[in-house]
């Protein structure tokens, strides 16, 4: 067994563990306003990856299809704030 450093250590643990995704929707919700906006994230209710995907949920009717229209330009912005090409597909709801 090789040595590892803490943050090593830490990054192979949720690379294996089901705590990943939930981690990075964290990551998500703390840059969501730099990335979309004041007015998106306030509305934004919450935010989930599953499975490569982006769940995004809103009881607000317009911004659902402002939403929809910025799907592509959403992935975008997520995969490089998060460093990888994490997110494949996004879901408003």
């Amino acid at each position: 067994m090789g040595e590892y450093s803490i943050g090593q250590a830490m990054k192979l643990f949720l690379q294996k563990s089901r705590l990943q995704s939930g981690i990075r929707a964290l990551e998500i919700t703390g840059v969501w306003e730099e990335l979309m906006g004041k007015t998106i994230a306030k509305y934004t209710d919450k935010i989930q990856i599953i499975n490569h995907t982006l769940f995004i949920s809103t009881s607000v009717a317009p911004l659902k299809n402002e939403l929809l229209y910025q799907k592509e330009k959403i992935i975008q912005r997520v995969n490089e704030a998060l460093g990888e090409n994490i997110i494949q597909e996004v879901v408003i709801s």
